[in-house]
C-alpha cells in the first residue's frame, strides 16, 4: 500500500522539476532533487554528469550532500528527498546510507528505478533502513520532460 501525499509533497515536486527544467540547457539529463526537513530546503541540484565529467553526479546525491552539509549531521531521518525520477541503484544506495526518511518521486524509471521498477532497494527487507516512499508524483510532467529532452536528442543524433 502506497502511503498518502502530504500537504507539501505537490510544492516540493514542483521545486524539483523547476531544478530538472533548468539542467535542460545545461545538457544535462533533467532530473531535479530537492531535500526537505522542517518545512525547510536544506539541498537541492539537479543532474551535473557532463558538467563534473562524472557519471555520479546525479542530483539525488548532490541535493543529499548539500543536506548532510548544511545540517553538520550525517543522517537525514525526519527528511524528505523529492526527485522527478526514481532513483537508479547508486541514489537508492546514498538514500539508505543517508537514512533519508521519506523519498517522493515523479516519473518511473523501468530500465534503472530501484523503487519498484526493475528492484525495490529503498524497502529491502535485509537494510536497517527503509524510508516511506511514494512514486508517480506529477508523474506526466516528470515523464514529459524527459521524454522531451531525449526526444531532442534523437533528432541531433
Amino acid at each position: 500500500m502506497t502511503p498518502p501525499i502530504a500537504g507539501n509533497d505537490l510544492e516540493g515536486m514542483r521545486a524539483a522539476l523547476d531544478l530538472a527544467s533548468g539542467a535542460v540547457g545545461l545538457g544535462e539529463v533533467p532530473v531535479g532533487a530537492v531535500v526537505v526537513q522542517e518545512g525547510r530546503t536544506i539541498g537541492q541540484a539537479h543532474n551535473e554528469t557532463v558538467a563534473r565529467k562524472d557519471p555520479t553526479a546525479h542530483a539525488e546525491v548532490l541535493a543529499i550532500r548539500q543536506a548532510l552539509a548544511a545540517t553538520g549531521v550525517d543522517r537525514l531521518t525526519g527528511a524528505t528527498l523529492y526527485v522527478t525520477l526514481e532513483p537508479c541503484a547508486q541514489c537508492a544506495g546514498a538514500i539508505v546510507l543517508s537514512k533519508v526518511g521519506r523519498v517522493v518521486f515523479g516519473a518511473w524509471d523501468d530500465k534503472a528505478g530501484m523503487a519498484g521498477s526493475v528492484g525495490d532497494l529503498l524497502r529491502h527487507p535485509k537494510l536497517n533502513h527503509r524510508p516511506e516512499v511514494i512514486g508517480g508524483v506529477l508523474e506526466a510532467e516528470c515523464a514529459a520532460l524527459l521524454r522531451d529532452f531525449f526526444g531532442a536528442r534523437r533528432l541531433l543524433a
